[in-house]
């Protein structure tokens, strides 16, 4: 069977296959390549085109296809960089000789600095968890971890529950790639997490007493992941915001993690230490936080120092 004779679907299946066994990429990162490759091949397939025999030129008429869609610049660059990877994989499969996008240049991404939240808004995001109710013990522990750890709403709602265990100091978080790292809790969170697991172990006796198997996770759910979904804690957080007065456009829990960072970095912490419990692998990741506090502190001098006001005297 030539490469051509194969289903644009197998080769996206063992490309996706290849990436989980060589680079344990995790499981989201392997369904955005899914969703960018099989919108590729739904573009190639009318044209008589295949993965096998599409140009550079057609890659090039597929990602201005994109543009006049109006999808962002990021969203091109992550179907262009899943392209090139497809193809870098066919080449080393010897299903190519050659990889048609590998010169294709990005459309570049949009510089744009990551919304946070003032130390108030999240303290009134916190008090909005603590009176949310019957499930306040439960909202109030993943409210207080996502701040006090800057943990992403995956590693939070996939949390297994043996890491809350003996009241620890340090939370081991699995992260991106399955690579793990260890983040320190403060005093609320570890109150909050204590709060929790006393209403969540009661509720799991009683399921065990029915017959049911007990939750490896923090925060059980009976939907088929187990867990609580992050669907499910972003329209929590949504209402959060509404309860406590915030603007809900501003706050989602990544902005929750973007709080973390740019409170820290406000506090004097250090760069290198805040990267580390990001997890992020470069610290250049971790820099655009610098930008944040730059702005800010633009904007307070801007506003209150003498010399900058518009109305001063000569």
């Amino acid at each position: 069977m030539t490469a051509a004779d194969r289903p644009m679907a197998h080769w996206v299946q063992a490309f996706l296959e290849a990436q989980a066994a060589e680079l344990d990429a995790a499981t989201n990162t392997q369904l955005a390549y899914a969703r960018d490759l099989r919108d590729f091949a739904d573009w190639l397939d009318p044209k008589g085109l295949h993965f096998a025999t599409a140009s550079q030129d057609n890659a090039e008429a597929y990602l201005i296809f994109c543009a006049a869609q109006g999808l962002a610049k990021s969203t091109r660059a992550r179907r262009l960089s899943a392209i090139k990877q497809l193809y870098r994989f066919a080449f080393e499969e010897g299903w190519r000789d050659d990889n048609p996008a590998v010169q294709i240049k990005g459309p570049g991404k949009e510089k744009s600095l990551p919304k946070t939240l003032s130390v108030d808004e999240v303290g009134r995001l916190l008090e909005a968890a603590r009176e949310s109710g019957r499930d306040a013990p439960r909202n109030t522990c993943m409210m207080e971890l996502l701040y006090a750890t800057g943990m992403r709403v995956t590693e939070l709602v996939t949390l297994p529950v043996t890491a809350a265990r003996g009241d620890p100091r340090m939370l081991l978080v699995r992260g991106k790639g399955g690579k793990e790292r260890m983040v320190p809790l403060s005093p609320p969170a570890r109150e909050a997490m204590a709060a929790h697991l006393l209403t969540r172990d009661a509720k799991e006796e009683k399921a065990k007493a029915k017959g049911k198997a007990a939750s490896k996770y923090m925060f059980p759910s009976r939907g088929v992941n187990g867990h609580l979904t992050r669907h499910r804690f972003f329209n929590m957080i949504k209402q959060f915001a509404v309860d406590a007065g915030v603007s809900p456009a501003k706050v989602t829990p990544h902005t929750l993690r973007h709080a973390f960072a740019t409170h820290l970095l406000a506090g004097g912490a250090d760069l290198r230490a805040i990267q580390v419990m990001l997890g992020h692998a470069d610290v250049a990741t971790t820099e655009i936080y610098t930008h944040v506090l730059d702005e800010r502190l633009t904007e307070l001098v801007m506003t209150h120092h003498p010399l900058a006001r518009k109305d001063r005297k000569s």
